[in-house]
């Protein structure tokens, strides 16, 4: 097993963030946008500050449906993330999440964020290590 403290100890990459909108609006700020997500995910989750994989796709409105309800500037946003959070933590990254986009402009409820959860040993990386072996780096049962 890779201790944080070994010579060659390797950071875990998760979660891994998938941001989904129509295009148009983002425009410039996608950095930004993304910056907005992942400062809720160190917020609530804990992780390290530069551990980080995210991706924003902009759609064409009509690659894009999305509900009745909605305005053009709904988000839709899975995060891939090792199990074991509480409830509580959960509902507290959902908040985070809804805040940090508002300056955005994007409404509240126009957010809708989908947690994949996955076990370590379901997770290959730093050269085909299972993430089980790996050292994580910080705490996933909050």
């Amino acid at each position: 097993m890779i201790r944080a403290g070994d010579e060659e100890a390797w950071e875990i990459d998760m979660p891994d963030v998938l941001a989904e909108v129509r295009s148009g609006w983002v425009a410039s700020h996608g950095s930004q946008f993304l910056d907005a997500i992942h400062a809720a995910i160190v917020e609530t989750l804990h992780s390290p500050e530069d551990d980080k994989v995210l991706r924003l796709v902009e759609h064409p409105a009509e690659r894009f449906a999305i509900p009745g309800s909605a305005g053009e500037r709904y988000t839709h946003i899975e995060i891939t993330m090792f199990a074991g959070r509480t409830l509580a933590t959960k509902r507290a990254l959902y908040q985070a999440i809804v805040r940090n986009l508002e300056p955005f402009g994007v409404p509240p409820k126009d957010v809708k964020i989908i947690l994949i959860e996955v076990s370590a040993d379901s997770v290959g990386m730093r050269g085909g290590i299972a993430a089980c072996d790996l050292e994580i780096g910080y705490e996933i049962r909050l």
